[in-house]
């Protein structure tokens, strides 16, 4: 039956959710306007429609479209398809998926057919692209965020779907279907697939039998994954460890993946306890790098771990509101001059080692004050020290 297949999308009318991109207005609309598309990568969770909108934009060009998977790809079989296009007046679209699993070396095989504008290249990315692909590869492309399906969305689909195939779905099987597939097009109309072969009546047990957790960042519960893991955060932040382990666990039945959550954890760790007890961050790195190599269920005692130990450490979001004072500062205008003795190469500058580590220089034309330390935990000593180092001299 393949439902994913049957039903995607076949014009950019037709796209759930992406205005920002698709839209009237939208970027790749002009572009496609003006018969022209970037090399580009397409970055968002799984089943938000990169390959599909890679796959209408060359229609809508008429472009010739190869489909590549960044797991198996050949660059002579690349190489050659490419240099087939060579002096011809159109340029095929290369899509190549799962780009983030290419190394170094197979980018930078990549960039002599980006330069040479015989082709457009379209990578489709499900991870950070400034983490996995090089500078060089950044800087000859350019990056566009795909978001998750809104549920409404997702429910329209699923309910049109069920409608053309004969189907019934019970409120509760559809809540579960939307709910658990996270903005997944795809994993909502798997799901439904498989659960069909079991009975036409949809119902919420067959659902929770086949897929018992939600896809990825979501919570199958009636709250959103949003509402628990706010909870759980200020929860932390509010030094109740208990509850900030029984929202932990309620995020875990729901399915939320335990890298999603160590994520939040360790924005937490920065955000909200920062230099009280800088190991707290130093702990969340570590429960990151766990939890992604050993996954459920024994992830879920490392996050317990982190969850205690923020909730008992000190509270500081003093480097947070420092830093978001200086960025304010600049947005509104503060530009300062560099100053000429701290420039690249200058020669008025005054080495602070070469003074027993420190000497009273100026930094900036304008006496400027973000930081505002809380004097909790750590940052005490951190007072003491920034106070000796100056009194030293």
């Amino acid at each position: 039956m393949q439902l994913a297949k049957k039903y995607r999308p076949s014009s950019l009318d037709n796209v759930l959710s992406q205005e920002h991109l698709l839209g009237e207005s939208g970027l790749f609309r002009n572009f496609i306007k003006g018969n022209y598309f970037p090399h580009a990568l397409l970055f968002g969770a799984p089943g938000c429609g990169k390959t599909t909108i890679s796959r209408l934009i060359a229609k809508e060009l008429d472009r010739d479209f190869y489909e590549f998977n960044a797991t198996s790809i050949k660059v002579e079989e690349l190489r050659k398809t490419i240099n087939s296009y060579r002096g011809k007046l159109t340029q095929p679209l290369i899509f190549i998926d799962e780009i983030h699993r290419l190394s170094k070396t197979q980018q930078e095989v990549l960039l002599p057919f980006m330069e040479s504008g015989d082709s457009v290249i379209i990578g489709a990315s499900t991870q950070n692209p400034y983490y996995v692909l090089t500078s060089a590869f950044r800087s000859r492309s350019h990056l566009f965020e795909l978001f998750p399906l809104q549920d409404e969305d997702i429910e329209k689909l699923l309910l049109r779907v069920a409608e053309n195939e004969g189907f019934t779905l019970e409120k509760s099987a559809l809540e579960y279907l939307v709910s658990s597939s996270s903005g997944d097009a795809r994993g909502a109309l798997n799901l439904l697939e498989s659960a069909s072969y079991v009975d036409k009546n949809i119902q919420l047990a067959t659902l929770k039998e086949i897929r018992p957790h939600a896809l990825q960042g979501g919570s199958s519960e009636s709250d959103s994954h949003y509402e628990l893991s706010s909870a759980m955060i200020k929860s932390i932040r509010g030094s109740d460890i208990d509850a900030g382990l029984y929202y932990l666990a309620r995020l875990i039945e729901g399915g939320e993946p335990p890298e999603f959550l160590a994520r939040r954890l360790a924005i937490l760790a920065s955000e909200d306890i920062g230099n009280a007890n800088p190991n707290a961050l130093n702990l969340a790195s570590s429960t990151l790098n766990i939890v992604l190599h050993i996954g459920y269920p024994e992830a879920r005692i490392p996050l317990a771990q982190l969850v205690v130990y923020l909730a008992s450490s000190p509270k500081s979001n003093s480097a947070y509101s420092a830093i978001n004072s200086a960025q304010k500062a600049v947005k509104e205008g503060l530009v300062l001059p560099v100053p000429e003795h701290i420039k690249t190469h200058a020669k008025t500058y005054k080495y602070p080692h070469d003074f027993g580590g420190y000497v009273e220089q100026e930094y900036l034309p304008k006496d400027i004050k973000f930081y505002e330390s809380t004097g909790i935990g750590f940052e005490k000593s951190l007072n003491e020290w920034i106070a000796k180092i100056k009194e030293s001299r």
